[in-house]
């Protein structure tokens, strides 16, 4: 009992902010350049995944309805990747949203780039595909294209799922190197998992994870990418707030954009897949305006100069789990 709600605690920290049998031989290329064209990432597995992701999660105050709401209007400016989870409590209507846009003829199923991820209460083998079966139920969805799951306890339920078309990726959230590199060296391992989606901004810019991700073929994708939501049950309320930072300020400044657009683009142009969570109508229309100007190296320079290694979300309740993700240096 005690792993499990500590296990659930951990994958909570993501939350704010289903071929052969033999063992592959894991490639060590760098992970497929971003396609700027397209504004799409190669997986590992073939599939692609759009760089610039519409996060959905919401404190339990806010309107369900406003997911609804919010999602469609994503979709209606451009962002063809959606990142929810069956925690978050609102699948029904981001489903209904994205649904909404297909008969309405704004999308098709196949542009449309879903994440969903698995609660700790399902980890044992036998309820990782009954869980995802509940999330489809609620979203009314025939498959997700990412399922995300935070420890490696139920990886081959997980393979199963994807072998049975109810997901068409499977990938990890909140890894370090050394819990990466014990997925990537499990014996029978089928798939290696084609993201690790973690905490990632200019004062936590995750440098080395992102180089052994990238050495890896495993996408780096970013939450909290604009610092956090900063709900004081989770966040330090004196730390820094990040889109007041002074340089990316000046940035914002010199490139006529808003610091929160600055901070998106230098994920994209380090090679990051970037989330960008908002429920105001003008925020998300100008997040897409990420795609319309570039950052010069020495800016780019710049802002990983501002890396203090500052974690937003740091719940210090789990600092003795042996499943604690944040105590190896990456």
């Amino acid at each position: 009992m005690k792993k499990q709600y500590v296990q659930g605690c951990c994958q909570l920290i993501a939350l704010i902010a289903c071929e052969g049998g033999r063992k592959k031989h894991l490639p060590t290329r760098p992970v497929t350049e971003m396609d700027s064209k397209h504004q799409r990432v190669k997986l590992n597995d073939g599939h692609f995944m759009p760089v610039l992701g519409f996060g959905t999660y919401a404190p339990a105050e806010v309107p369900k309805d406003k997911a609804l709401e919010a999602t469609k209007l994503a979709i209606e400016v451009g962002f063809r990747h959606v990142d929810c989870a069956h925690i978050y409590n609102n699948e029904a209507q981001v489903g209904l949203a994205i649904r909404s846009k297909i008969a309405d003829g704004s999308v098709k199923r196949e542009d449309i780039f879903y994440t969903s991820k698995l609660w700790s209460n399902s980890h044992r083998p036998e309820l990782v595909r009954p869980a995802l079966e509940r999330s489809l139920k609620n979203l009314q969805l025939d498959y997700v294209d990412l399922y995300l799951i935070h420890f490696p306890v139920s990886l081959k339920a997980m393979e199963k799922c994807k072998d049975a078309g109810l997901a068409k990726s499977i990938g990890v959230s909140n890894f370090n190197r050394r819990q990466l590199e014990m997925i990537l060296n499990m014996p029978g391992l089928k798939y290696k998992p084609v993201c690790n989606q973690v905490e990632c901004h200019p004062y936590l810019n995750q440098r080395k994870l992102l180089d052994f991700c990238k050495s890896k073929d495993i996408v780096l994708v970013a939450y909290s990418a604009l610092g956090s939501h900063r709900e004081e049950q989770w966040v330090d309320q004196n730390s820094p707030v990040l889109l007041k930072d002074p340089v990316l300020c000046a940035l914002a400044k010199k490139y006529k954009r808003t610091p929160a657009l600055i901070a998106l683009r230098y994920q994209l142009q380090r090679g990051v897949v970037v989330l960008a969570k908002s429920y105001n109508e003008q925020r998300i229309r100008e997040n897409m305006k990420v795609f319309e100007f570039q950052l010069t190296s020495e800016d780019m320079k710049a802002i990983d100069d501002l890396d203090r290694n500052i974690r937003y979300l740091t719940p210090v309740i789990l600092a003795d789990s042996p499943d604690y993700p944040f105590s190896d240096e990456y």
